[in-house]
């Protein structure tokens, strides 16, 4: 098996697997059908449970003014060869306290949706919709058209939120767990931002820098946050 050969058979869903979303600031764009992500993954690896598996790792809220948006963060895992491969992260988001124009909805489906997010996170580690999340369809994860292009660090993309600049590690921790992003994923990112190994926080070197990976690796659930307020 080539290196590509999996995700050249995931990269790109049917025509079916595509929905248009027809309200909200995504107007006009697609979502893709999660049952779509599950059918690729049982027919490349077997079937769930078997050929590949995931584990719920995390569950937790953030408040954000009068909502509250719930996260779940899983580990999901392929067999091949009668191998377990190593654990692929994902951390995904959905409402679970949403303000509506008749008042506060409580959804009692939150957490399954976050934790189905989480999935399409990891799941794009294999290539499944690659396309997709590359800008090569006009979906919800297409990345802005404005967002300026750069061999630089990374910068944040423009958001509904303008971000003050951090003075300290202590405040990048505290802006990253108001988005229910943990300690260890910013070490994590940060490690690859400023190419050292950080174990903690006195190894952070430039927090601002930081952000903008965060920004950039968790965009989606930053910006759950974001449109809750």
């Amino acid at each position: 098996m080539t290196n590509m050969e999996i995700w050249d058979k995931v990269k790109q869903p049917p025509p079916a697997a595509l929905r248009e979303i027809k309200g909200g600031r995504l107007k006009g764009k697609t979502d893709i059908n999660p049952q779509w992500r599950y059918q690729v993954m049982t027919e490349q690896f077997g079937m769930c449970g078997v050929g590949w598996r995931y584990e719920v790792v995390d569950l937790w809220a953030v408040e954000a003014q009068s909502e509250v948006i719930a996260f779940a963060k899983i580990m999901l895992f392929t067999c091949s060869d009668g191998k377990w491969s190593d654990g692929i992260p994902g951390v995904g988001g959905s409402m679970l306290v949403a303000k509506e124009a008749s008042g506060l909805h409580v959804s009692d489906e939150a957490y399954k949706m976050a934790i189905t997010d989480a999935l399409s996170v990891a799941m794009k580690m294999l290539g499944v919709a690659a396309n997709i999340y590359s800008g090569m369809s006009d979906s919800k994860h297409s990345p802005s058209p404005e967002a300026p292009k750069s061999t630089e660090k990374p910068t944040p993309p423009e958001t509904s939120t303008t971000y003050p600049p951090l003075k300290n590690v202590g405040e990048l921790l505290n802006r990253a767990l108001k988005y229910g992003i943990d300690k260890e994923a910013v070490f994590e990112v940060a490690s690859k931002v400023l190419d050292v190994s950080v174990t903690k926080p006195t190894d952070i070197t430039d927090p601002n820098a930081v952000w903008a990976g965060l920004i950039l690796m968790f965009s989606e659930t930053i910006k759950a946050v974001e449109d809750a307020k």
